[in-house]
């Protein structure tokens, strides 16, 4: 049995996310979209793994996913058809054979996601679907400071909306804030993301350079002081998976 990786790109936008399962359970997601041209790519009715499940609304510059076939196509055959059939908002840019031991979300080792932030004189008319718009100024001194607060690990319990995780100790290895004249970005790299992790952290990092939080405030959260949330997490149009690494098997 053949264990295939592929590397996709898509615009979340019109999407339930990767998977929708339970309260809310929709077949309007990305993980479906591949499963409908897998079937009909092998003719077998198959899993597939992802490296990060994605939400609503987020996009993925390289997402990573896994599925053992039978099938005898082609690698080059399989990526014409996946692209040929598949939405114009989701892409397969890679793929690849692996080993057998290869599983696109247990082997992942860390994670990166961007956020765009958009803050021009006026708001992009063409971008909106891919960043968010800032009507605060934001000091960008004041985002570092606070986002070197969240470096390490630490318990980030109060940045997710998850009612329930295994466990929510997480480490964030680097924050890197950079900007231009017309956009913000973020980019935070971690062994790992609770649910709405990576928009949680924006929606402070945000609030401390509009000057309403301040590094004790984060220090708070992160120590367990404050256990809920006082911000909602970032408009999901602006977030990006970026890159998922992997330990070599």
């Amino acid at each position: 049995m053949r264990n295939i990786k592929l590397t996709i790109e898509y615009d979340g936008s019109r999407y339930s996310g990767w998977q929708r399962l339970g309260k809310g359970e929709s077949t309007n997601t990305i993980e479906n979209k591949l499963l409908e041209i897998i079937k009909k790519m092998t003719g077998e009715t198959l899993e597939l793994f992802c490296g990060a499940r994605t939400e609503v609304g987020v996009h993925a510059y390289a997402q990573i996913a896994n599925f053992k076939t039978h099938s005898n196509l082609k690698l080059y055959e399989m990526k014409n058809y996946f692209n040929r059939y598949l939405p114009m908002d989701i892409a397969i840019i890679d793929i690849e054979e692996m080993t057998e031991r290869f599983h696109s979300s247990l082997n992942a080792k860390s994670k990166k996601y961007l956020y765009r932030i958009a803050i021009g004189d006026v708001p992009s008319v063409f971008d909106r679907k891919y960043t968010y718009y800032s009507f605060a100024k934001l000091d960008i001194k004041l985002m570092q400071n606070a986002s070197e607060q969240l470096l390490g690990k630490h318990n980030f319990k109060a940045f997710t909306t998850a009612k329930k995780c295994k466990s929510t100790e997480k480490e964030i290895y680097s924050i890197q804030i950079e900007h231009n004249e017309k956009e913000i970005h973020i980019i935070i790299h971690a062994n790992d993301f609770l649910h709405n992790m990576a928009r949680m952290i924006v929606a402070y990092l945000m609030e401390a350079g509009a000057g309403k939080l301040n590094t004790s405030s984060i220090n708070d959260l992160i120590c367990g002081k404050v256990s809920e949330a006082s911000v909602l997490p970032a408009e999901a149009s602006g977030l990006f998976l970026l890159e998922i690494q992997y330990e070599t098997i």
